[in-house]
């Protein structure tokens, strides 16, 4: 009793933040299960990406609501995505779980450093003396990259061959490591293509859901999810993601950018620790 509401409530804070970052809270599912309840990674995996795809049909519906989310985008991106998920299914079972547990920490760390330096140069942009001359309207966009709108705002969606690739990528990670590709979707979008980064978690939210269940189907027929705690968590995630999924319109950026690379680390520490059996 004591351990489902343990994990319900762990659940809910793994949504509502999960909610907030597009990464569908499997980052801190995992190493909730695998920490404190002593779950195998492997089947900690397994029950993160059930809990993704709660994640994402309970957030997805009210940021296309809002047009946050970019649809056009975003389904372009999962025909990649789905595919690196399926691929990642299967190699997953073909590692060490300590292996696992270094590519974890490998991950963050990279991420972390990275949205880490965006918000300096987002700083430092902000601060820069205003007055100099705009920059000119060259015309067309350029090749593999189009307009979208955001609050009556445009902005420019650019590398789109460079996002697919890095799609793929995400669908392996998510396989890999359950956290439903939100991970490298939502850098990949915010760094590489210039979407702003409240569009990129939205976007990310929306593609997640099918991410994980490419992945989560072939983990279900080789026997590694256990319903009795997947159902508790998934519960509770749901509920966090709907709490999340409403109140990131009144979240400051910067903020959002903060919870990110904090959490991040603390789990890259975690995940190296296991990786070196310490």
């Amino acid at each position: 009793m004591i351990a489902g509401l343990v994990l319900l409530a762990g659940g809910a804070a793994a949504g509502v933040f999960g909610s907030l970052l597009g990464l569908g809270g499997g980052i801190l599912i995992v190493p909730l299960l695998t920490f404190v309840f002593g779950l195998p990674l492997r089947e900690a995996v397994a029950v993160s990406l059930v809990c993704v795809i709660v994640t994402s049909s309970a957030s997805a519906g009210v940021y296309l609501q809002r047009h946050t989310a970019n649809l056009r985008l975003g389904m372009v991106l999962e025909l990649f995505t789905a595919s690196g998920a399926l691929a990642g299914g299967l190699v997953a079972f073909l590692l060490s779980d300590r292996v696992l547990a270094g590519l974890f920490a490998a991950l963050l760390t990279y991420v972390a450093v990275s949205m880490f330096r965006a918000g300096r140069k987002a700083q430092a942009a902000a601060s820069a003396p205003t007055g100099a001359a705009p920059a000119l309207d060259t015309g067309a966009p350029a090749p593999g990259s189009f307009t979208a709108t955001l609050g009556g705002d445009d902005y420019s969606v650019r590398r789109l061959r460079t996002g697919m690739a890095g799609s793929v990528f995400a669908g392996l990670v998510s396989a890999l490591l359950g956290v439903g590709g939100g991970i490298v979707k939502v850098p990949v979008m915010n760094l590489v293509m210039g979407v702003p980064l409240k569009v990129a978690t939205a976007t990310s939210n929306m593609m997640i859901g099918i991410t994980a269940t490419s992945s989560a189907v072939i983990y279900l027929l080789r026997g590694q999810i256990d319903p009795y705690v997947a159902g508790p968590t998934a519960l509770g995630v749901f509920a966090g993601a709907m709490i999340g999924s409403r109140v990131a319109a009144r979240i400051d950026v910067r903020l959002l950018r903060l919870l990110f690379i904090v959490v991040m680390i603390y789990n890259a520490i975690q995940m190296a620790l296991k990786a070196l059996a310490l």
